[in-house]
């Protein structure tokens, strides 16, 4: 169920802000948004993803992945940003970090999307931002999709014949397997695979 406040009250901020609630709480322009604290099983995957993306991807390559962390448009924070499950930056992005909050486009976000959540209304944000690749995985399927960026909208990249997504960005592939499973790999690489979830 959506509600929106004109005027959220100070009790219920500090409330949530006492509780931890507000970890998620995102400000699109100026509106805040006030979303559920993601599942286990969401939060399970973003974890495992994260833990190989810096095993194979950001510490043999220079790079960087970060989890849960603000990311604004520049010059709006703290009026405007979202809060993506995973951010992947290459080196010539990293000016954008100021611990804090992240100002402008890393090189991918990565979106688990949950049934009812706001994944798909984020999109246009990131496209403005000039994010150059926007992963959607898919929590209960572990579906991926992969959206590059072309001129100022996201265009839907297809699978290749054998199911696989490449990323141009990253060098990293992404396939559905059956029994609800993501398949990740760098290059084509099969030692670096890895199938979520693992356990």
């Amino acid at each position: 169920m959506k509600a929106v406040m004109s005027d959220v009250p100070q009790h219920i901020l500090e409330d949530r802000a006492r509780n931890g609630a507000d970890r998620w709480d995102e400000m699109w322009e100026g509106v805040l948004h006030m979303p559920l604290a993601p599942n286990r099983e969401h939060q399970d995957l973003t974890v495992g993803l994260a833990s190989w993306l810096r095993a194979n991807w950001a510490l043999p390559l220079g790079n960087r992945v970060h989890i849960q962390l603000n990311l604004a448009s520049p010059g709006g924070w703290p009026n405007d940003y979202r809060i993506p499950n995973l951010v992947l930056l290459t080196p010539e992005r990293f000016e954008i970090d100021h611990n804090e909050y992240f100002e402008g486009a890393p090189t991918v976000v990565v979106e688990i999307r949950s049934p009812g959540d706001e994944t798909m209304e984020k999109m246009p944000f990131y496209a403005r931002l000039g994010v150059p690749e926007l992963w959607i995985i898919h929590r209960d399927t572990r579906l991926p999709e992969l959206y590059v960026l072309q001129q100022d909208d996201y265009r839907r990249q297809s699978p290749e014949a054998d199911g696989w997504l490449p990323s141009a960005a990253t060098g990293i592939r992404l396939r559905a397997e059956p029994g609800n499973k993501l398949a990740v790999e760098v290059g084509a690489d099969q030692k670096t695979r890895l199938v979520l979830p693992d356990a």
